[in-house]
């Protein structure tokens, strides 16, 4: 009994120590990854080919997956989401470690349902849409940018150029839809936003994309971010350059999607180039490297390939069989065994032939995600590492502007530098750095082939403009008057408009509608009023803001000094022989010899005792006095000074002389060279305290300024429709039918005053003060 206790005991000491040392599993022979793809499009077509390359590359490296061959199920999803469902199944119920793909983001959304419940892992290359998150799909990763970091890009290129407001053009998907929304809330972060969505059903026809187009063009916005599949997104270029929309003020900016189109070929043919003159489009930004280098190498020595050229989504579909690959490695040489297992919740439904029971849960699906998030290597594409939302932690494009038969490349742009000139991967390594200030691209060539940066907006053809009362002046038609044009109108006071609206951040829609018969010049204030009525929206013209104007309608600041003034005729004064004696009145020619008397008289009375020279008989005294007093004028002064007062008197006075020299010999000058004019009115007073007729401008306020404030007879005022009656009324005077004045605006009569060669001017001075605006 005793032996047989012992025996128990040593035989559970040795079941514990056996249990105890760790066991190693065996390699298996291949490992399965699926792969979802559609194999003929522009990604597809790339993406096949370089997941081959990966597998052989793979296969053929002894320090990867040593013993183990890795073996990629593709199948085609046939670009439909429901054949794309299905296909999953298929790779999945091959007892598949992982699926590289799906593809498409639809796709995607549906296979990542089943992957997370059977803890299957997917890495996509090309599923861009950034709702599909690790945060709502666990097993869910991403080897590219999602588009939320190429709505950013695009957002800050927007901010650059000082765009507010842009127009989305996509297709009516998840892709498309979730994509604008990422990007209307990278645009918010600028103060922008999505004027308008314009939303396509995929496989739209030409005649549904016409449509939209037209429905476009007939708004404000003329910035357009293209956000579609590659396969149909030349159909809307082709239609929007019959349309008239590749030309200038346009701005077309396009996601990856036509990168990856233009990529995908040796060269751009020339129809197509012809459709994309001054396109900006986005591109996932690979550092160049020997990697890089060698897989173009290997690219292009392979026969009877489906793609001639490959693009960005290649090289990610490359990199994204090398992550699945070190990842198994890193799990295989940490002792992980693949083993699935069912599903107790996956039963056979009676009667269905569906047998779910095929789709097995992966044991080790959630060791192998973790190795996954946290290997680091450096592939075709750079730096393959993710953060811990399971991002790339190095997000960046290419910015290129399509110009000639090719594109150019203007800058790049990366989460860690924003925009910048040189390549993002030299700047890593210094601190993040997204200040506006520092954001730049190289010159653009924009559509049109114009490099002048287009504002952006135009006048939307879709709303009401505004109906603007222009006068319809007959006199002085350079200010504002009738024109045969597009605008309708012209003249000064229409330029001033058109160049202040431009200068708005915003369009103002506008229409010119004349107000006038066009056989005399409306009345101003009746125009006025008919805008204060809302028969029209605005007045823009020579409207003087006048105090009973301001309290019925609202004017701008005045863009022009305006006042009354008098215009009379005027007559040439003709020199006479003694005009020497005009540049003073009599009176100061009386003060001046009484002034040179004077000082003559004080110098002698401070000199005489003591200076011989000022001595001598009355007679002769009276002489020197008078000699030395005008001798002055012309410091001809003989007589020496030798008092200290006398010489300071002398001083001064030598001083006045000067002064008065001066001021002769101007005046003189001036009345000899000159031509002098004169005319009998003075100014308003003159007018006021007189009967004779007054001219007025017709339609001007001047009218009722000087029957109202200065009580001038209306029976006095002669009211003169053209500059032809202004001339005649003033040559003729008030004897003759005439008027011995005009009263008019400042402005008009620089203008009437310029053509007239100096039979009539300015009379007074300018009585009123005020200006000329808009109302």
């Amino acid at each position: 009994m005793e032996l047989s206790v012992m025996t128990v005991v040593f035989t559970v000491m040795n079941l514990l120590l056996f249990l105890d040392t760790p066991v190693q599993c065996e390699k298996p022979s291949a490992v399965k990854v699926g792969a979802v793809l559609t194999f003929d499009s522009v990604i597809g077509r790339g993406a096949k080919i370089a997941m081959e390359m990966a597998v052989e590359d793979i296969n053929s490296d002894p320090k990867i997956l040593n013993g183990t061959q890795l073996e990629v199920i593709m199948e085609d999803s046939s670009c439909s989401v429901f054949m794309g469902l299905i296909k999953a199944f298929q790779v999945i119920e091959k007892e598949v470690v992982a699926i590289v793909g799906p593809q498409s983001s639809a796709i995607a959304r549906l296979v990542s349902h089943v992957a997370d419940g059977l803890q299957i892992p997917m890495i996509s290359y090309a599923a861009t849409d950034p709702t599909l998150s690790s945060v709502q799909f666990p097993y869910f990763l991403r080897s590219s940018p999602s588009d939320s970091n190429q709505m950013a890009a695009i957002a800050d290129v927007i901010g650059l150029y000082g765009w507010k407001e842009i127009i989305a053009v996509f297709e009516d998907n998840d892709y498309g839809r979730n994509g604008v929304t990422a990007l209307g809330d990278a645009l918010s972060k600028n103060r922008g936003k999505i004027a308008y969505k314009a939303a396509f059903t995929p496989g739209a026809s030409k005649s549904d994309i016409d449509n939209l187009l037209v429905e476009m063009n007939l708004m404000e916005s003329r910035v357009f971010v293209v956000h579609v599949n590659p396969d149909t997104g030349l159909n809307i270029f082709s239609v929007a350059k019959r349309l008239g929309m590749m030309s200038k003020s346009y701005v077309w900016i396009t996601t990856d999607w036509l990168a990856s189109l233009l990529d995908s070929t040796d060269t751009i043919d020339p129809q197509t180039a012809d459709l994309l003159q001054g396109v900006i489009s986005l591109r996932h930004h690979t550092p160049d490297s020997d990697l890089k280098t060698r897989f173009t190498s290997r690219w292009g020595k392979i026969k009877n390939k489906e793609t001639s050229k490959f693009n960005s989504f290649a090289l990610y579909a490359y990199d994204s069989v090398w992550l699945v690959a070190r990842a198994l490695d890193t799990f295989f040489n940490g002792g992980g065994n693949v083993s699935f297992s069912d599903d107790p919740n996956l039963q056979d439904i009676k009667g269905s032939a569906l047998h779910l029971t095929s789709l097995r849960i992966f044991n080790e699906g959630p060791k192998l995600l973790q190795i996954l998030t946290s290997t680091n290597f450096t592939g075709v594409t750079g730096q393959i590492q993710y953060d811990s939302d399971k991002n790339l932690i190095h997000p960046a494009f290419d910015i290129l502007n399509i110009g000639g038969t090719g594109s150019r490349r203007i800058g790049y742009w990366s989460n860690h530098s924003g925009l910048s000139i040189v390549p993002p991967e030299t700047l890593y390594s210094r601190p993040s750095n997204l200040s506006n200030r520092d954001q730049r691209l190289y010159s653009v060539l924009w559509p049109g082939e114009t490099t002048v940066k287009p504002r952006g907006w135009v006048f939307p053809n879709n709303g009401k403009p505004l109906r603007i009362a222009v006068p319809y002046r007959i006199t002085y038609p350079d200010v504002v008057t009738r024109d045969k044009g597009s605008l309708g109108a012209r003249g000064y006071c229409i330029d001033v408009f058109e160049a202040a609206v431009l200068l708005l951040p915003y369009p103002v829609p506008h229409v010119y509608v004349m107000y006038g018969d066009g056989k005399r010049n409306p009345s101003f204030g009746n125009l006025v009023n008919d805008v204060a009525a809302n028969k029209y929206d605005a007045g823009v013209g020579d409207l003087t803001i006048t105090t009973n104007r301001t309290r019925i309608v609202d004017f701008t600041q005045p863009f022009m000094e305006s006042g009354l003034v008098v215009v009379a005729p005027v007559k040439e004064v003709k020199s006479k022989p003694w005009s020497f004696l005009m540049p003073f009145t009599w009176q100061m020619w009386a003060v001046t010899g009484s002034f040179f008397l004077f000082v003559g008289t004080v110098v002698w009375i401070l000199e005489h005792r003591t200076n011989t020279e000022f001595r001598g008989s009355p007679r002769q005294q009276l002489v020197t006095v008078f000699w030395f007093s005008f001798s002055t004028m012309f410091f001809a002064h003989r007589e020496n000074t030798v008092s200290a007062l006398g010489r300071l008197v002398l001083i001064l006075w030598l001083f006045v002389v000067l002064i008065i020299n001066s001021s002769y010999t101007a005046s003189l000058t001036s009345i000899l060279t000159v031509q002098q004019l004169t005319s009998r009115i003075q100014g308003i007073d003159t007018l006021i305290a007189g009967t004779e007729p007054i001219g007025i401008q017709d339609g001007s306020f001047a009218y009722n300024y000087l029957v109202n404030e200065l009580n001038i007879a209306e029976s006095r005022l002669r009211v003169l429709k053209t500059q032809d009656e202004y001339v005649r009324a003033l040559q003729q005077g008030p004897s003759n039918g005439g008027v011995a004045a005009v009263v008019d605006e400042l402005p008009y009569v620089e203008l009437f005053l310029a053509s007239t060669k100096c039979q009539f001017s300015i009379v007074g001075r300018e009585f009123t003060k005020s200006g000329w605006g808009f109302g």
